[in-house]
């Protein structure tokens, strides 16, 4: 207790220290996430990818893997009937490989995979219209002109997939609905409750597509069938899955199920404002390191401090009684 007592000052410096480490760590891990803020609606550049128009027919079911190995490195991924890996000379993720990264990062999907029922499944087109449509998956698939185009989708977590994606234009699903002058905004609904949403200008513009397949194989439900939302150049937390909904709408501040938790509402791959995870992690060390550092040079400097303060003093008094002596 008397040591204690005598080093009651080192005691409290060393809660302190803990303290600072602490609190230090919190803002380190918190000072980088983005601001929806801090960046603007994006804009269409002048290469906006105009997607090509196939005829080939669609199915509705969605095939089991065949054990077509794929020339991939390790680990082996399986091809499905009738899916294609190149694409004008670009080599695609296979959809086993794309499925993998999906059950590896749970956390893309908030309710799990969804298991839509064919025979009741509607997508509508609501909110500043002139009339609201309702549309089953036949009448998407069949009843309107299909495109298809390569696109990545690169995960903020860091992983990405590129497909040859196959859908329809949102611009055609929702001019069947008559689209009001005051619209500025699409937010878009899936059946687990994520939202996401985009300019409408900036839909049109970049001919924004509902996909159904990826490397021609009908979208398992876990890729997100019946539909995805495929918006080229734009990270992947855009790339809403299970659609249901399309809401036409003039709340240009919307903020959907990500971006209300602090991502940018532009999530262009380009933007400064998004980082992703691996420069997240990178940050974060940096920052560890940098806070160590920080305190080991003040502990350091305290305790010279300290030594020096107390120290001289009994020095002084050993000169003095030996004085006497």
């Amino acid at each position: 207790m008397q040591v204690l007592k005598q080093h009651k000052r080192m005691v409290l410096i060393g809660l302190l220290l803990v303290i600072v480490l602490v609190v230090s760590l919190l803002i380190v891990q918190n000072s980088y996430k983005p601001s929806p803020s801090i960046t603007p609606s994006p804009e269409p550049t002048a290469n906006s990818p105009t997607p090509t128009v196939t005829k080939s027919p669609s199915q509705s079911v969605t095939p089991s893997p065949s054990q077509t190995s794929t020339t991939s490195s390790s680990p082996t991924f399986y091809l499905y009937p009738g899916e294609v890996t190149q694409y004008e000379s670009q080599n695609l993720t296979p959809v086993s490989a794309f499925l993998s990264e999906l059950a590896q990062h749970p956390d893309v999907s908030i309710m799990g995979t969804q298991e839509l029922d064919e025979s009741t499944y509607r997508l509508t087109v609501t909110g500043l219209v002139n009339n609201p449509v309702e549309y089953t998956y036949n009448d998407v698939v069949n009843d309107f002109t299909s495109y298809q185009n390569v696109a990545t989708l690169l995960c903020v977590e860091g992983w990405s997939a590129t497909g040859l994606w196959q859908g329809v234009l949102v611009s055609d699903l929702i001019n069947e609905a008559g689209v009001s002058p005051n619209a500025t905004t699409l937010i878009f609904v899936a059946s687990d409750g994520y939202t996401t949403s985009f300019p409408l200008s900036y839909v049109l513009q970049s001919n924004m597509t509902l996909a159904y397949k990826m490397n021609n194989v009908t979208l398992p439900p876990a890729a997100g069938w019946p539909f995805m939302l495929v918006p080229q150049n734009q990270y992947g937390y855009k790339w809403i899955r299970w659609v249901t909904q399309i809401d036409v709408s003039n709340d240009s501040s919307y903020l959907g199920y990500w971006e209300s938790r602090g991502y940018p509402n532009n999530a262009t791959v380009d933007n400064p404002g998004v980082m992703p995870a691996s420069a997240f992690a990178a940050a974060e060390i940096i920052g560890f390191i940098v806070v160590i550092v920080v305190l080991v040079v003040a502990s350091y400097m305290i305790l010279i401090r300290f030594r020096r303060r107390y120290s001289s003093p009994e020095k002084g008094e050993h000169e003095i009684s030996s004085g006497n002596m």
